[in-house]
């Protein structure tokens, strides 16, 4: 009995285009004009109160602590052990978050599992 690796559908590799370039877009705005970008950074600091303010808290912690790249690596084995589409988008995001949000190490490994995942057979549907 021959198994057939995970292939996606045209409309599954549409749908991780359009998230992927969300991710990596939201995440590029959050480094360049919260992060980097000194007026923005400064004004947080002294205390204003605005959802860009909140983002770049959100996004210092989680990227001190590691956390887009741990998670971009644990739901990557996962991926590997049984490849899903749902799988493969969440990596995706955690993965695209953590590069660009410099978790770049653990990420880019993430990256290389969810590769690997397609030489994974799909998993059998009764």
């Amino acid at each position: 009995m021959k198994k057939t690796p995970f292939r996606l559908t045209p409309y599954q590799v549409q749908w991780l285009l359009i998230v992927g370039f969300l991710a990596v877009g939201y995440a590029i705005y959050v480094r360049y004009m919260a992060i980097e970008l000194s007026s923005t950074s400064l004004a947080c600091d002294a205390g204003l109160q605005t959802l860009l303010c909140k983002s770049r808290v959100l996004a210092t912690t989680l990227f001190r602590n590691s956390v887009f790249g741990i998670v971009a690596v644990v739901i990557a084995a996962l991926h590997v052990i049984r490849p899903s589409i749902v799988l493969l988008t969440l990596g995706l995001i955690a993965a695209g978050l953590g590069i660009v949000l410099y978790n770049v190490v653990l990420s880019g490994l993430a990256i290389g599992l969810l590769i690997l995942g397609f030489a994974r057979p799909a998993p059998a549907t009764a």
